[in-house]
């Protein structure tokens, strides 16, 4: 009976899954070609360009919603076994401070913007967690912490997408009339850049300008803000769980700890203790690329339960939040770079 329901409920998810799988691909090879507008942006896009003819299927739904939920957060686990702790321990800890205070004025931002601009609550708190840790990533694992819906991670996951583009066509340019050093530069980029992939094309084209090799300093900076999605969304998760109300749920708050944040941690670990024991690491590069091409999935499953008309109703007050976020968090990594004698 067990057996036959488990197989039920996949047999159901199936033609949902299977439409998300198709679209994923081609916005998968999309993101190959545009790299620097990637494949979850491209998920996205043709999602909510296809959602007026597949919300209405009732037999999309099931599979849908899945990729949305569990894929996503399968995709957040696979992802700590990207990050590699003595990577980010030895490089990464040169830029703490810099990092601390950007993610800190970004959220400052985002609470005090967000009773002004009188936006929803879930929406800034994406916004302000992409624009402060590492985009896509972070909205990924905060979403379904916080339970927030398919409009407002595509919100979220579009501003953010806005913001990077603009960084990577202008920082290059703006560090060279700040008269930044390479060192800095790898800073600045992997402190105001939201994405990965756009701190990927942000530094190279420094490279490319310069004739020096900082992508990789810019890439373990940027994985050491990844590294934050931890406290956040175990703080956020804590809240949450707070204001439910109950007093029994007030007393297990430790359930409110989402168990594929725990995972994400554990395989964190992992791969750091692989590593550290001097045991080869390359599988870990496929592991992170079926990270990446799930998140593109279900990007792709939220596009498709999109309301277009929702999404368009608050883009006004989400950019401007995105806008405020962006530049707080670039004056702030100069600015703490000037004073700590990095600049």
């Amino acid at each position: 009976m067990i057996k036959h329901s488990w197989s039920n409920r996949w047999l159901q998810r199936l033609p949902g899954l299977t439409v998300c799988l198709v679209l994923a691909s081609l916005a998968w090879y999309l993101g190959t070609l545009f790299p620097l507008v990637g494949g979850p942006v491209f998920g996205i896009l043709l999602g909510i360009f296809l959602s007026g003819w597949l919300r209405p299927i009732k037999e999309l739904q099931a599979g849908l919603q899945f990729s949305g939920k569990l894929i996503l957060q399968t995709a957040v686990v696979l992802l700590g076994f990207s990050l590699n702790l003595n990577q980010v321990f030895q490089v990464g800890a040169l830029s703490l401070p810099v990092i601390l205070s950007t993610i800190a004025t970004a959220l400052l931002v985002t609470v005090l913007l967000k009773k002004w601009l009188k936006m929803d609550q879930k929406l800034a708190t994406l916004i302000g967690v992409g624009s402060s840790i590492c985009g896509g990533s972070a909205i990924a694992a905060t979403a379904p912490v916080i339970d927030a819906d398919e409009e407002a991670i595509a919100q979220a996951i579009s501003v953010v997408f806005l913001f990077n583009v603009l960084a990577a066509l202008l920082f290059p340019t703006l560090g060279q009339y700040l008269g930044l050093s390479s060192h800095g530069f790898a800073i600045f980029a992997g402190t105001a850049v939201n994405d990965t992939s756009s701190v990927t094309a942000t530094a190279s084209i420094w490279d490319s300008l310069h004739g020096t090799h900082i992508l990789a300093e810019a890439t373990i900076v940027k994985l050491t803000r990844t590294l934050a999605i931890i406290p956040i969304t175990l703080v956020l998760s804590i809240d949450s769980h707070r204001k439910q109300g109950g007093k029994e749920k007030k007393k297990a708050w430790y359930r409110a700890i989402p168990s594929f944040i725990i995972f994400f941690l554990l395989a964190s670990l992992f791969i750091s203790l692989w590593s550290w024991f001097g045991l080869p690491v390359t599988w870990s590069s496929q592991v992170k690329v079926v990270s990446q091409f799930l998140i593109v999935m279900a990007m792709t499953a939220i596009g498709c339960q999109t309301s277009v008309k929702s999404l368009l109703g608050s883009g006004k007050t989400a950019i401007l939040l995105g806008g405020a976020c962006w530049l707080a968090i670039s004056g702030m990594s100069l600015f703490v770079q000037k004073l700590l004698g990095i600049w």
